[in-house]
């Protein structure tokens, strides 16, 4: 008999009062409001250590949601991701009262320059003793673009050309910069650092020139867990190069298995394969402890979902709500006058009212399960043995009855059916955990040509997308 395949689970959380469940913060007993307290924080980290969870996963964005109606109010009025603390700042109060949970934050590569990003990320892999992970992301609001000095979002792949090199960099301050040992701290001499087994990196790119040495000792992982979230072409190949953990999905099992077999095939073409990946889906999970309990928690969070603020958060160019519900899409869009190219995801077919009823109910899809505990251990296991998901980032309907509610009922049963191990309670680092096999990147990872100083001076071939795109102008002052 095989081994029974485990559950990698996280908690997908960001700090700001409305995240990806808009229209929920005000029931009764959330806690999203307090998003801005550090005690929210560490209760938080408390609930998901205890119950069982290996992670949280902290998303980001660094500009308005400001497309929709011609601007940020709807977005701004429905709490939608703004207000919006800075995830990195949050996690060192979360790991100063846990000794297991890992961390995963968002940060974008195209608008901060990468040797400041390298000593937060080694700050907190030290401040975390090991347990964090760095969610690549390359940025797509157009509002992001202009609050760092751009007219309009740089084009899509250059962006992750742009990001390739970003990690070139980073990889040479976090793995060859710094060799093992050089920190000695000898009180009878004096030295702190043996300066031999430290080096410029000396690097001059098409985007970045940095000289270096990392500012920043070795820390437990060196490089932290590399998560990111894609579906796109340009993503899967940059994922095939760097990416340890995925967050992908689909509306259905196939979509996910073609995005995780692309992806795969992507890791194999840069040495490496499915065994250096982890797949994770967003999932909705509702829970009771009778399928009426689960039905009427679940009635309460639909009979509270916005309308608006999902249409904020899709960036839709046409305010459908503002045409007959009996019109088709199509209609409403060439009333509007956008052309139906800025529009490709909407059912030109459909009527109004059955797109926005659509939109309304667009998260429930494969990965959404309400019932009682053994219903929903029942569908974990479809998705992690049917699909071949290794783990979810559980949606937040309320806090922090989600994650009790999940750790309190699910994860008891998961253990039991051998789907979650109840560990020793050891620390170990965030790598280790999710796969394993030590604290570090492999060796056939392309992070590790540099290890020991090498090849530093040795350009990496270029991940190449797309045509050259010309760079975005800066805006004027």
């Amino acid at each position: 008999m095989t081994d029974k395949k485990p559950l990698i689970l996280n908690l997908f959380e960001m700090a700001c009062i409305s995240h990806i469940t808009h229209g929920l913060w005000p029931l009764p007993g959330n806690n999203r409001h307090r998003f801005d307290e550090l005690g929210y924080w560490t209760e938080l980290a408390e609930i998901l250590e205890d119950g069982g969870f290996h992670g949280v996963f902290l998303a980001d964005v660094i500009g308005a949601y400001d497309v929709f109606r011609g601007g940020p109010e709807t977005a701004l009025r429905e709490g939608l991701q703004s207000p919006n603390l800075d995830p990195l700042l949050v996690i060192p109060a979360m790991a100063a009262v846990t000794k297991r949970l890992g961390f995963g934050a968002t940060f974008s590569t195209t608008y901060e320059p990468p040797f400041a990003f390298a000593r937060r990320a080694s700050t907190l892999d030290h401040l975390t003793s090991g347990r964090f992970g760095w969610n690549i992301v390359t940025s797509y609001l157009p509002n992001a673009a202009r609050n760092f000095g751009l007219e309009g979002e740089v084009p899509h792949d250059r962006r992750y050309e742009i990001a390739d090199e970003y990690l070139d960099v980073l990889y040479k301050l976090w793995e060859g910069s710094w060799d093992d040992g050089a920190v000695v701290y000898d009180r009878e001499q004096g030295i702190a650092t043996d300066a031999s087994k430290v080096r410029y990196i000396d690097h001059v790119g098409e985007h970045f020139r940095v000289a270096g040495p990392h500012i920043v000792h070795p820390s437990r992982q060196r490089t932290p867990v590399l998560y990111q979230a894609t579906g796109s072409p340009a993503g899967i190949e940059f994922a095939g190069r760097h990416a340890e953990l995925v967050f992908t999905g689909g509306r259905t099992t196939e979509d996910f298995r073609r995005n995780a077999a692309e992806m795969t095939a992507s890791a194999e073409r840069h040495g490496r394969s499915r065994a250096d990946l982890r797949f994770i889906v967003q999932a909705g999970v509702v829970v009771g402890r009778t399928e009426e309990e689960a039905a009427d928690k679940w009635r309460t969070y639909r009979e509270h979902v916005s309308l608006d603020g999902i249409l904020a958060h899709s960036g839709l160019r046409v305010d459908l709500t503002a045409y007959p519900r009996d019109i088709t899409v199509a209609e409403a869009v060439r009333r509007s006058g956008v052309p139906e190219s800025e529009v490709p995801f909407l059912p030109l077919d459909k009527t109004v009212g059955a797109a926005l009823d659509g939109l309304q109910g667009s998260r429930e899809g494969r990965y959404f399960v309400a019932g009682t505990p053994s219903v929903v251990a029942d569908e974990i296991e479809r998705w992690l043995d049917d699909d071949g998901v290794d783990g979810i980032n559980l949606r937040q309907y309320h806090s922090f009855d989600t994650a009790r509610d999940f750790a309190e009922l699910v994860v008891p049963e998961l253990r039991r059916r051998g789907r979650l191990v109840e560990d020793s309670g050891a620390p170990t680092t965030l790598r280790d955990r999710l796969f394993g096999r030590g604290d570090r990147l492999p060796d056939h990872h392309i992070a590790a040509r540099y290890r020991g100083g090498a090849n530093l001076d040795v350009p990496v071939p270029p991940l190449r997308f797309a045509a050259p795109v010309p760079p975005v102008p800066l805006a004027a002052n």
